[in-house]
């Protein structure tokens, strides 16, 4: 017979909470790891991405923005097209 051996139903329900948190903990960082490798990702691609723009681009930005007023816009732009 099982009488004194063991835990019992105690350690049949801690050895479930156990490993209920190593796999979601498991899981956790599997998951945590992917996304911090998608993020980086998309930051080098934004990255990269604003530095393929033409001098137009940025020109036609900064005077959006208001970095820049409509003489100096036109100005930058007859430069640009010689």
């Amino acid at each position: 017979m099982w009488y004194g051996h063991g835990f019992g139903w105690g350690g049949m329900i801690f050895g479930g909470i156990m490993m209920l948190l190593f796999w979601g903990g498991l899981i956790a960082l599997v998951i945590w790891g992917v996304r911090s490798v998608v993020l980086s990702n998309n930051t080098q691609r934004s990255a990269s991405a604003a530095y393929s723009l033409t001098a137009r681009e940025i020109l036609d930005q900064r005077y959006a923005r208001g970095d820049i007023n409509r003489d100096e816009y036109a100005a930058m732009k007859g430069d640009l097209s010689h």
